[in-house]
């Protein structure tokens, strides 16, 4: 990126000070400050396919499966790992030059997962049961690294759906998703001609999104609340300050041609239902598992476990989704975008990481994006569009292992970049605007 420099030289009593000793003042008597170096994209954007202005360089790589991500108001980067890597699943990463690249990386924190997240002077990160609360310094860093407090526990963890995703509101919240570790809740999972449980008594305890307190120690299912319900799985999710509510994407359902032939071809199935994008409140109900929203008729439709055909439909009971995308994307974040650096259009819009997904053969698998939507009022404004592409390094992917790397994590630094985590090679991409 090109950067001014100006060359000033002060002349006192004839005498050319140093240029170690010079104090600079603007026209108003006031010191001017040297604007701080922009970072550069790297040569072919790191890979990446960006909207003319933007540029995109590689701020770290193996990292290890690196899920989600946020930075401090002075530029840390903290990285939660699905899996630990030598006993240690949080990565710290700082770029002490200068240059827009992380040049020093640290790592603590034995529990994998997911979720992870700054708010009011603590790090907030998650395991595949749990929520820890880590005390943040003066400088932005976790003070004891050894010991943090514990406000969440025993949360199920069946192994699928099971990472827990966290967010935050301004009133001490603390919001949690916990997966349905389930397709569609039948009798026998994913097992074709099995009926659907109704009641479904997962959600019970999954399926959902709960609440808890965020300076609580030691709570769980006894003290928190279920928030939200009939969601089948939530991974990214994050709250919106102009709608004052907290928005999550949702995970759709599988197998619809492989259950049942008679009712969908295979090109359905690869393209139903929809990957939706919710604003929930107390009370909430998506409708999982005893409905899907299908984006080509614009309507909630029975699942077939249920009693549905792909076209008997629910008008009222379920709230709607606010947006919706095409199926099997598999939607692993969403951020609000709160920066300056971006151009007025990406304000309070939303971005979201779409990790590529395994179930739309025969059709090639899709994903390995990050899409945009506009947003106005704290409520979308426009269509969806492709932000960021070229992270799979190739067009026709037949299975999600065939992508160079996976997006996964958002997060926004303080300068208004934008980084984005990969969790298949472990690379962070930060991506700038050059005005």
């Amino acid at each position: 990126m090109r950067s001014d420099k100006r060359v000033f030289r002060t002349v006192a009593l004839g005498l050319l000070l140093p240029s170690a000793m010079l104090v600079l003042h603007s026209c108003n008597n006031n010191p001017v400050k040297e604007t701080p170096k922009e970072p550069a994209a790297d040569t072919g954007n790191a890979g990446l396919e960006l909207p003319q202005g933007f540029g995109a360089l590689r701020f770290a790589d193996s990292t290890g499966n690196a899920r989600h991500l946020t930075v401090s108001q002075n530029g840390v980067v903290y990285v939660k790992l699905e899996n630990p890597v030598n006993g240690n699943a949080i990565v710290v990463l700082k770029d002490k030059n200068g240059d827009g690249r992380a040049d020093e990386r640290s790592a603590f924190a034995p529990f994998g997962g997911t979720g992870i997240a700054i708010k009011d002077g603590y790090l907030y990160a998650s395991s595949n049961t749990s929520v820890f609360r880590y005390k943040l310094n003066d400088q932005q860093e976790v003070a004891d690294p050894q010991h943090p407090d514990t406000l969440v526990s025993g949360l199920i963890d069946r192994g699928q759906h099971n990472s827990k995703s966290i967010a935050l509101d301004n009133n001490g919240n603390l919001y949690v998703n916990i997966g349905a570790p389930s397709n569609a809740c039948q009798e026998k999972d994913r097992t074709k001609g099995s009926p659907g449980m109704q009641p479904c008594p997962l959600l019970d305890s999954a399926g959902g999104i709960w609440i808890f307190k965020a300076n609580e120690l030691n709570q769980g299912y006894h003290n928190g609340k279920r928030y939200a319900t009939g969601l089948r799985n939530v991974v990214g999710l994050d709250w919106n300050n102009q709608a004052n509510a907290l928005f999550v994407m949702q995970h759709g359902r599988d197998n619809l041609h492989d259950f049942f032939p008679e009712l969908y071809d295979a090109k359905q199935s690869a393209e139903l239902p929809a990957e939706t994008m919710y604003k929930l409140h107390e009370g909430f109900n998506g409708g999982w598992p005893y409905i899907y929203y299908d984006q080509v008729q614009q309507k909630k439709i029975v699942c077939p476990e249920y009693g549905g055909d792909g076209k008997k439909a629910v008008t009222d009971k379920y709230d709607d989704p606010v947006a919706t995308f095409p199926g099997h994307l598999a939607p692993n974040a969403l951020l609000f975008y709160t920066g300056s650096m971006f151009p007025e259009r990406y304000k309070n819009g939303a971005f979201i990481a779409f990790h590529g997904s395994w179930n739309r053969a025969p059709e090639p698998q899709q994903g390995f994006f990050v899409a945009f939507v506009p947003f106005k009022d704290g409520a979308p404004s426009g269509k969806w569009e492709v932000f960021a592409k070229g992270f799979a390094g190739k067009e026709n992917i037949a299975a999600p292992g065939d992508a160079a790397h996976r997006p996964c994590g958002l997060a926004q630094g303080p300068d208004g970049s934008l980084y984005v985590s990969d969790d298949k090679m472990g690379t962070i991409y930060r991506i700038v605007y050059k005005p």
